[in-house]
Protein backbone atom coordinates (compact mmCIF):
# COMPACT_ATOMS: atom_id res chain seq x y z
CA UNK A 1 0.00 0.00 0.00
CA UNK A 2 2.81 2.36 0.83
CA UNK A 3 0.51 4.23 3.21
CA UNK A 4 3.20 4.45 5.89
CA UNK A 5 5.14 6.81 3.63
CA UNK A 6 2.27 9.36 3.69
CA UNK A 7 2.81 10.31 7.33
CA UNK A 8 5.80 11.28 9.39
CA UNK A 9 6.78 8.67 11.97
CA UNK A 10 8.38 10.21 15.08
CA UNK A 11 11.90 8.81 15.20
CA UNK A 12 11.72 7.68 11.59
CA UNK A 13 11.69 4.16 10.20
CA UNK A 14 8.83 1.90 9.24
CA UNK A 15 9.02 -0.76 11.95
CA UNK A 16 6.94 -1.46 14.99
CA UNK A 17 5.21 -4.22 16.91
CA UNK A 18 2.38 -5.69 14.86
CA UNK A 19 -0.68 -6.50 16.97
CA UNK A 20 -1.87 -9.97 15.93
CA UNK A 21 -4.35 -10.83 18.69
CA UNK A 22 -5.98 -8.93 21.54
CA UNK A 23 -7.48 -10.76 24.52
CA UNK A 24 -10.89 -9.56 25.62
CA UNK A 25 -10.92 -7.17 28.60
CA UNK A 26 -7.13 -6.98 28.55
CA UNK A 27 -5.19 -3.72 28.99
CA UNK A 28 -4.56 -3.73 25.23
CA UNK A 29 -8.27 -4.22 24.56
CA UNK A 30 -9.20 -1.37 26.90
CA UNK A 31 -6.63 0.82 25.12
CA UNK A 32 -8.45 0.19 21.82
CA UNK A 33 -5.79 -1.89 20.07
CA UNK A 34 -7.12 -3.50 16.89
CA UNK A 35 -5.77 -6.88 15.71
CA UNK A 36 -3.94 -6.99 12.39
CA UNK A 37 -4.27 -3.28 11.60
CA UNK A 38 -2.43 -1.73 14.58
CA UNK A 39 1.31 -1.35 15.09
CA UNK A 40 2.75 -0.14 18.41
CA UNK A 41 5.27 2.54 17.44
CA UNK A 42 6.36 3.92 20.80
CA UNK A 43 5.82 3.63 24.55
CA UNK A 44 6.40 6.60 26.85
CA UNK A 45 7.93 8.55 23.94
CA UNK A 46 10.49 5.76 23.35
CA UNK A 47 10.54 4.75 19.67
CA UNK A 48 10.26 0.98 19.26
CA UNK A 49 12.25 0.54 16.05
CA UNK A 50 14.39 -2.41 17.12
CA UNK A 51 13.49 -5.98 18.03
CA UNK A 52 14.88 -6.06 21.56
CA UNK A 53 13.71 -5.97 25.20
CA UNK A 54 12.87 -2.27 25.25
CA UNK A 55 9.11 -2.77 25.09
CA UNK A 56 9.18 -5.53 27.71
CA UNK A 57 11.34 -3.44 30.07
CA UNK A 58 9.15 -0.35 29.72
CA UNK A 59 6.03 -2.37 30.51
CA UNK A 60 7.62 -3.99 33.57
CA UNK A 61 8.66 -0.68 35.17
CA UNK A 62 5.20 0.77 34.54
CA UNK A 63 3.01 -2.04 35.89
CA UNK A 64 -0.34 -0.67 37.11
CA UNK A 65 0.63 2.79 35.84
CA UNK A 66 -0.99 4.50 32.83
CA UNK A 67 1.55 5.23 30.09
CA UNK A 68 1.34 6.88 26.69
CA UNK A 69 1.37 4.63 23.62
CA UNK A 70 1.66 5.71 19.98
CA UNK A 71 -0.07 3.45 17.46
CA UNK A 72 -0.03 3.37 13.65
CA UNK A 73 -3.10 1.97 11.88
CA UNK A 74 -2.64 0.39 8.47
CA UNK A 75 -6.40 0.73 7.93
CA UNK A 76 -6.76 4.48 8.45
CA UNK A 77 -3.11 5.21 7.54
CA UNK A 78 -2.87 7.45 10.60
CA UNK A 79 -1.06 7.70 13.93
CA UNK A 80 -3.03 7.96 17.14
CA UNK A 81 -2.07 8.33 20.77
CA UNK A 82 -3.72 6.24 23.48
CA UNK A 83 -3.13 5.37 27.12
CA UNK A 84 -2.51 1.83 28.33
CA UNK A 85 -2.02 0.47 31.84
CA UNK A 86 0.20 -2.64 31.92
CA UNK A 87 -1.17 -5.07 34.47
CA UNK A 88 -0.71 -8.60 35.74
CA UNK A 89 -3.98 -8.49 37.65
CA UNK A 90 -6.50 -8.32 34.82
CA UNK A 91 -7.00 -12.11 34.71
CA UNK A 92 -5.30 -13.11 31.48
CA UNK A 93 -1.84 -13.64 30.05
CA UNK A 94 0.74 -10.90 29.61
CA UNK A 95 0.96 -7.32 30.83
CA UNK A 96 -0.96 -6.08 27.79
CA UNK A 97 -2.86 -9.22 26.81
CA UNK A 98 -1.81 -8.96 23.17
CA UNK A 99 0.19 -11.10 20.77
CA UNK A 100 2.74 -9.11 18.78
CA UNK A 101 5.60 -9.52 16.34
CA UNK A 102 8.23 -7.03 15.24
CA UNK A 103 8.05 -6.15 11.55
CA UNK A 104 7.65 -3.34 9.04
CA UNK A 105 4.22 -1.83 8.52
CA UNK A 106 4.92 -0.94 4.88
CA UNK A 107 2.65 -3.10 2.74
CA UNK A 108 1.06 -4.54 5.88
CA UNK A 109 -2.30 -5.21 4.20
CA UNK A 110 -0.90 -7.02 1.18
CA UNK A 111 -0.95 -10.57 2.58
CA UNK A 112 -4.70 -11.05 2.85
CA UNK A 113 -7.00 -13.51 1.13
CA UNK A 114 -10.36 -12.21 -0.11
CA UNK A 115 -13.29 -14.62 0.21
CA UNK A 116 -15.25 -14.60 -3.05
CA UNK A 117 -18.07 -17.09 -3.69
CA UNK A 118 -19.04 -19.57 -0.95
CA UNK A 119 -20.77 -22.80 -1.97
CA UNK A 120 -23.83 -23.89 0.06
CA UNK A 121 -23.21 -26.64 2.65
CA UNK A 122 -19.46 -26.41 2.06
CA UNK A 123 -16.85 -26.31 4.86
CA UNK A 124 -16.53 -22.58 4.20
CA UNK A 125 -20.30 -22.07 4.57
CA UNK A 126 -20.45 -24.17 7.74
CA UNK A 127 -17.62 -22.11 9.21
CA UNK A 128 -19.58 -18.93 8.54
CA UNK A 129 -17.34 -17.35 5.90
CA UNK A 130 -19.15 -14.50 4.13
CA UNK A 131 -18.67 -13.93 0.41
CA UNK A 132 -17.10 -10.67 -0.81
CA UNK A 133 -16.99 -8.96 2.60
CA UNK A 134 -14.67 -11.40 4.43
CA UNK A 135 -10.87 -11.21 4.29
CA UNK A 136 -8.66 -13.90 5.80
CA UNK A 137 -5.90 -11.94 7.53
CA UNK A 138 -4.01 -14.62 9.40
CA UNK A 139 -3.87 -17.86 11.33
CA UNK A 140 -2.04 -19.23 14.35
CA UNK A 141 0.87 -19.62 11.95
CA UNK A 142 2.27 -16.45 10.35
CA UNK A 143 1.45 -16.29 6.64
CA UNK A 144 3.67 -14.10 4.47
CA UNK A 145 3.20 -15.45 0.95
CA UNK A 146 0.27 -16.14 -1.34
CA UNK A 147 0.60 -19.92 -1.09
CA UNK A 148 0.94 -20.04 2.72
CA UNK A 149 -2.83 -20.28 3.23
CA UNK A 150 -3.12 -23.18 0.81
CA UNK A 151 -0.27 -25.02 2.48
CA UNK A 152 -2.10 -24.70 5.79
CA UNK A 153 -5.33 -25.97 4.25
CA UNK A 154 -3.55 -28.97 2.77
CA UNK A 155 -1.97 -29.95 6.08
CA UNK A 156 -5.26 -29.54 7.97
CA UNK A 157 -7.39 -31.90 5.89
CA UNK A 158 -10.04 -33.25 8.27
CA UNK A 159 -8.76 -31.09 11.15
CA UNK A 160 -9.95 -27.77 12.51
CA UNK A 161 -8.01 -24.75 11.25
CA UNK A 162 -8.32 -21.45 13.12
CA UNK A 163 -8.33 -18.40 10.86
CA UNK A 164 -8.56 -14.70 11.68
CA UNK A 165 -11.07 -12.95 9.46
CA UNK A 166 -11.84 -9.27 8.96
CA UNK A 167 -15.26 -8.22 7.65
CA UNK A 168 -15.76 -4.91 5.86
CA UNK A 169 -19.45 -4.68 6.79
CA UNK A 170 -18.95 -5.06 10.54
CA UNK A 171 -15.44 -3.50 10.56
CA UNK A 172 -14.41 -6.21 13.03
CA UNK A 173 -12.02 -9.15 13.21
CA UNK A 174 -13.21 -12.56 14.37
CA UNK A 175 -11.91 -16.10 14.77
CA UNK A 176 -13.22 -18.72 12.37
CA UNK A 177 -12.57 -22.46 12.74
CA UNK A 178 -12.85 -24.29 9.44
CA UNK A 179 -12.30 -27.99 8.72
CA UNK A 180 -10.98 -28.63 5.20
CA UNK A 181 -12.71 -31.66 3.72
CA UNK A 182 -12.18 -32.75 0.14
CA UNK A 183 -15.14 -35.17 0.44
CA UNK A 184 -17.78 -32.66 1.51
CA UNK A 185 -19.75 -33.20 -1.70
CA UNK A 186 -18.45 -30.44 -3.90
CA UNK A 187 -15.18 -29.38 -5.43
CA UNK A 188 -12.16 -28.42 -3.40
CA UNK A 189 -11.45 -28.73 0.31
CA UNK A 190 -13.22 -25.54 1.39
CA UNK A 191 -15.83 -24.96 -1.30
CA UNK A 192 -15.07 -21.28 -1.73
CA UNK A 193 -13.16 -18.99 -4.07
CA UNK A 194 -10.21 -16.96 -2.83
CA UNK A 195 -8.77 -13.79 -4.36
CA UNK A 196 -5.21 -12.63 -3.68
CA UNK A 197 -3.38 -9.60 -5.01
CA UNK A 198 -3.73 -5.89 -5.70
CA UNK A 199 -7.49 -5.79 -6.29
CA UNK A 200 -8.23 -8.08 -3.34
CA UNK A 201 -6.65 -6.06 -0.54
CA UNK A 202 -8.73 -4.67 2.29
CA UNK A 203 -10.15 -1.26 1.33
CA UNK A 204 -8.37 1.48 3.24
CA UNK A 205 -9.57 4.84 4.51
CA UNK A 206 -7.30 7.71 3.41
CA UNK A 207 -6.84 10.95 5.31
CA UNK A 208 -9.94 12.56 3.82
CA UNK A 209 -12.59 11.86 6.44
CA UNK A 210 -15.38 9.58 5.31
CA UNK A 211 -13.68 8.70 2.04
CA UNK A 212 -12.87 5.10 1.26
CA UNK A 213 -11.21 3.32 -1.61
CA UNK A 214 -13.42 0.51 -2.84
CA UNK A 215 -12.15 -2.42 -4.83
CA UNK A 216 -13.96 -4.89 -7.07
CA UNK A 217 -16.17 -7.31 -5.19
CA UNK A 218 -16.64 -5.09 -2.12
CA UNK A 219 -20.10 -3.86 -3.16
CA UNK A 220 -21.54 -6.20 -5.80
CA UNK A 221 -24.55 -3.96 -6.47
CA UNK A 222 -22.42 -0.99 -7.54
CA UNK A 223 -22.17 -0.31 -11.30
CA UNK A 224 -18.86 -0.41 -13.13
CA UNK A 225 -16.98 2.83 -12.47
CA UNK A 226 -13.47 4.17 -13.08
CA UNK A 227 -11.00 4.26 -10.20
CA UNK A 228 -8.65 7.16 -9.52
CA UNK A 229 -5.71 5.48 -11.18
CA UNK A 230 -7.61 5.09 -14.43
CA UNK A 231 -8.40 1.40 -14.05
CA UNK A 232 -11.95 0.14 -14.24
CA UNK A 233 -13.77 -1.32 -11.26
CA UNK A 234 -15.34 -4.64 -12.14
CA UNK A 235 -17.33 -7.07 -10.07
CA UNK A 236 -15.48 -10.28 -9.22
CA UNK A 237 -17.72 -13.31 -9.35
CA UNK A 238 -17.09 -17.01 -8.93
CA UNK A 239 -14.15 -18.39 -10.84
CA UNK A 240 -15.48 -20.41 -13.74
CA UNK A 241 -14.27 -23.98 -14.37
CA UNK A 242 -12.96 -22.86 -17.78
CA UNK A 243 -10.37 -20.10 -18.34
CA UNK A 244 -12.07 -16.75 -18.83
CA UNK A 245 -10.71 -13.29 -19.55
CA UNK A 246 -12.87 -10.34 -18.39
CA UNK A 247 -13.43 -7.42 -20.72
CA UNK A 248 -12.00 -4.90 -18.24
CA UNK A 249 -8.21 -4.42 -18.54
CA UNK A 250 -7.56 -4.90 -14.84
CA UNK A 251 -6.16 -8.38 -14.84
CA UNK A 252 -6.50 -11.94 -15.83
CA UNK A 253 -8.89 -14.29 -14.07
CA UNK A 254 -8.42 -17.96 -14.79
CA UNK A 255 -8.45 -21.39 -13.34
CA UNK A 256 -5.41 -21.92 -11.10
CA UNK A 257 -4.45 -24.96 -13.12
CA UNK A 258 -4.29 -22.92 -16.35
CA UNK A 259 -3.03 -19.42 -15.56
CA UNK A 260 -1.10 -17.60 -18.28
CA UNK A 261 1.31 -14.67 -18.28
CA UNK A 262 0.18 -11.21 -19.37
CA UNK A 263 2.33 -8.53 -20.97
CA UNK A 264 3.59 -7.46 -17.53
CA UNK A 265 4.40 -10.70 -15.69
CA UNK A 266 5.14 -10.79 -11.97
CA UNK A 267 7.05 -13.68 -10.43
CA UNK A 268 5.52 -15.18 -7.31
CA UNK A 269 6.27 -18.33 -5.25
CA UNK A 270 5.52 -21.77 -6.64
CA UNK A 271 5.58 -20.51 -10.19
CA UNK A 272 2.13 -18.94 -9.93
CA UNK A 273 1.62 -16.43 -12.71
CA UNK A 274 -0.24 -13.16 -12.38
CA UNK A 275 -2.08 -10.61 -14.45
CA UNK A 276 -1.09 -7.07 -15.43
CA UNK A 277 -1.53 -5.64 -11.92
CA UNK A 278 -0.06 -8.57 -10.05
CA UNK A 279 -3.48 -10.09 -9.50
CA UNK A 280 -3.75 -13.73 -8.49
CA UNK A 281 -7.30 -15.01 -8.38
CA UNK A 282 -7.10 -18.41 -6.75
CA UNK A 283 -9.98 -20.87 -6.74
CA UNK A 284 -9.74 -23.53 -4.06
CA UNK A 285 -11.90 -25.76 -6.20
CA UNK A 286 -9.19 -25.77 -8.87
CA UNK A 287 -6.19 -26.06 -6.57
CA UNK A 288 -4.67 -29.38 -7.54
CA UNK A 289 -3.35 -30.25 -4.07
CA UNK A 290 -6.74 -29.79 -2.47
CA UNK A 291 -8.97 -31.82 -4.73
Amino acid sequence: MGGAQSIEIPGGGSEGYHVLRVQENSPGHLAGLEPFFDFIISISDTRLNKDNDTLKDLLKVNVEKPIKMLVYSSKTLELRETTVTPSNMWGGQGLLGVSIRFCSFEGANENVWHVLEVEPNSPAALAGLRPLTDYIIGADTVMNESEDLFSLIETHEGKGLKLYVYNTDTDNCREVVITPNSEWGGEGSLGCGIGYGYLHRIPTQPFEEGKKISFPGQIPSEPVSPLKDGFTEVQLSAVSPQPAVPSAPTGLKQNLSDLSISSAPLTVPNALQTGMLGIITLNLDAYCLLT
